[in-house]
């Protein structure tokens, strides 16, 4: 009968196991792939001290049982041997017929994994710990937004789930809620009063180098629409005769292959495609952009679509960015002249304060949510939830002379 084999301390070794002359474990197995393979720890079993100065990894007894877990389980050892980049390039190249805007948050990941050493680690070596320590880090220490590491979460939880379901790892790390890590500093934006929008279109109107971009402004208070959407709107949307305008896509600009072009795409949601209908003053407003519009001698046209309401210096079809740089511009030098500063104004302030104007005048909400574009109510609805002490009053007044 062989003699048992035995660790310097006398313990008796299991299959597998092996004390190395320098003091190291070492168990060799054989993977699912049919490979040799070995692991190595200063440690025999849990209750073994780590040798001072050296860093306190799992024993080896403990690195068994989880190989034999994940053998008996068929999930590849070391994760495939992945990386989390390689891991979210695999997850975008299963995701086919997607948008452009899309793509771009898929470049926009890569480019943090791609630049971070978080990107380079093993999938299987990442815990749960491990992403809310590198989430909280792109906030504190890399001075990201709580959208953009939203945003970037929402790509890597999928991910992840795909090597679950692959079986390269066992646990998915980053199935947790964001909120209980990272703290959320979105900015909320508000809707602005009506007497800050009066003073705001004033403003405009009256303003020697902005009123070019009045009408525009005004239809944005006035209708609602997403800023894509109208930037998206052509000639041919705005009917006249039915006083309508019908919307049914949005314009984006956006890094396509290896270059910024337009293009149309479908409304935000399919509840997005929808027909309005024009007020008087807000026809008046289309009636003198088509007046004025200075296209260039070469009408652009963008996947089949011509005859765009506003154009740039250069002749180029003005789009979200455009208008967002305007609305600053203007809101700065308004501050600027007076002491009563304006609030944050953007086009989706535009677009909420549309919104709350109409909920506050008691429209019904499943015709604003129509008007709105919005695919669920509880959106429109959460715009009721913004009243305060005039606005309440106001309604019980108007409930009690009934």
């Amino acid at each position: 009968m062989s003699e048992k084999r035995r660790d310097k301390k006398g313990r008796i070794l299991h299959n597998g196991e092996y004390q190395m002359p320098d003091g190291r474990y070492r168990f060799k197995y054989i993977d699912s792939d049919g490979r040799e393979k070995a692991v190595y720890s200063l440690r025999l079993d849990h209750n073994d001290a780590t040798p001072q100065g050296r860093k306190k990894t799992l024993s080896l007894r403990e690195m068994e049982k989880q190989i034999q877990a994940d053998l008996f389980d068929h999930i590849v050892s070391n994760g495939g041997n992945m990386t989390v980049l390689e891991l979210v390039e695999k997850y975008i190249a299963t995701k086919t017929g997607v948008r452009p805007t899309t793509k771009s948050g898929y470049r926009t990941v890569v480019n943090v994994l791609k630049n971070d050493s978080f990107g380079r680690t093993r999938i299987d070596k990442v815990r749960i710990s491990d992403a809310k320590t590198w989430l909280i880090k792109l906030q504190k220490k890399d001075g990201r937004s709580y959208s953009s590491i939203h945003s970037i979460r929402g790509v890597l939880r999928p991910a992840f789930q795909l090597a679950v379901d692959d079986d390269l790892i066992r646990k998915n790390p980053f199935s947790f809620q964001l909120v209980e890590v990272v703290v959320n500093d979105s900015v909320r934006r508000e809707a602005i009063t009506r007497e800050e929008e009066r003073k705001f279109l004033k403003f405009v109107k009256e303003d020697e180098h902005f009123s070019r971009y009045y009408e525009g402004i005004y239809i944005l208070f006035k209708t609602g629409m997403r800023i894509s959407e109208f930037c998206g709107l052509t000639i041919s949307d705005i009917d006249f005769k039915n006083h309508l305008i019908n919307i049914d896509h949005q314009l984006q600009k956006h890094y396509v292959a290896n270059k910024y072009r337009y293009y149309i795409e479908e409304t935000k949601t399919e509840s997005g495609k929808r027909i309005i209908p024009m007020t008087p003053d807000v026809e008046a407003c289309f009636e003198n952009i088509i007046r004025n519009r200075k296209p260039p001698k070469v009408e652009p046209i963008v996947d089949g679509k011509s005859g765009f309401l506003y154009f740039d210096k250069d002749g180029g079809i003005m789009y979200a960015l455009h208008w967002e740089h305007y609305f600053k511009h203007i809101r700065d030098k308004y501050n600027k002249i007076y002491k009563v500063q304006m609030p944050v104004v953007t086009p989706h302030v535009c677009r909420h304060t549309y919104c709350s104007n109409m909920a506050k005048s008691g429209m019904n909400p499943k015709t604003l949510q129509y008007l709105m574009g919005h695919s669920d109510i509880s959106v429109t609805l959460n715009i009721y939830t913004h009243v305060n002490y005039e606005d309440a009053r106001n309604e019980v007044e108007r409930l009690y002379a009934m």
